[in-house]
């Protein structure tokens, strides 16, 4: 496979990027994490997510929309999870730091355009924080897309779930399986779903009224979902819905401006 059709932005020949990368080149950074995702799942899972979603939508739309992907970013803001032994995590502020450094380096290539490629749930906020920062530090007209959108933040989940399956559930466990079948193992999963907050109208997930929650604030385990119906076949179709709706996302990103 050569450079051009790969499309890995540290493949690339030092020399080689200003005639590779310009003003109308994407800069897709996938951003995962090393965290616990309870018995069944490894800690993996978000950067597994995050890597093969960011390289399948950069071999279906690279070429077209001058995509190139970033390595990516497989330890951020993981310290809800900071309880279970094993996870890696950085501060907020480091998060930020790494981030804005990554600007820096990334505003030399002439590139216009910066996307965010999130497989973590835990990041949002901090990552819409820093599409701002990004932009008035370095110029960049940068976007936050997910491989499918939290829970937590107004993504969908199943109705078995009671809309809450929001770290290692059914969904995630899913495409996984799909992904790394041989690294998850379902004898370990049980219903781990905060039942009690269904009956909120505003403080739950995806309510109207955020709370400051971790992992392991409902069970031991720390995971919250219902990872047993999980199955290899719904993770490929969830991840092939998943990578045609971020390439539509592309394609609008390769022509977005602010309307002036």
């Amino acid at each position: 496979m050569t450079q051009r059709h790969r499309r890995h932005y540290e493949d690339l020949a030092g020399p080689a990027v200003p005639d590779a990368i310009g003003p109308n080149s994407i800069l897709l950074l996938p951003i995962g994490a090393v965290e616990q995702h309870g018995p069944h799942l490894p800690m993996s899972v978000d950067e597994v997510i995050a890597t093969e979603t960011a390289t399948a939508v950069t071999a279906e739309v690279g070429e077209a929309l001058d995509v190139w992907q970033l390595p990516t970013l497989s330890v951020s803001k993981s310290n809800e999870h900071a309880w279970s032994a094993g996870t890696l995590w950085l501060s907020p502020e480091t998060m930020m730091a790494v981030l804005m450094d990554l600007g820096r380096s990334l505003a030399t290539t002439g590139a216009e355009r910066l996307v965010l490629l999130n497989g973590h749930g835990g990041n949002t906020t901090l990552l819409v924080t820093a599409l701002r920062e990004l932009r008035l530090r370095f110029g960049f007209k940068t976007f936050l897309t997910h491989p499918s959108l939290p829970p937590a933040y107004g993504g969908t989940s199943t109705e078995d779930e009671l809309g809450m399956g929001i770290h290692g559930g059914l969904n995630e466990t899913s495409v996984f399986m799909h992904l790394r079948p041989d690294l998850v193992d379902l004898s370990f999963a049980q219903r781990r779903v905060p039942e009690s907050l269904a009956e909120n109208r505003h403080v739950r997930f995806g309510g109207s009224v955020s709370f400051g929650w971790l992992s392991n604030d409902f069970h031991p385990d720390g995971y919250i979902g219902d990872p047993t119906g999980a199955s290899a076949d719904r993770g490929r179709d969830l991840f092939t819905g998943a990578v045609a709706t971020l390439c539509a996302q592309m394609e609008e990103i390769s022509s977005f401006d602010f309307g002036r």
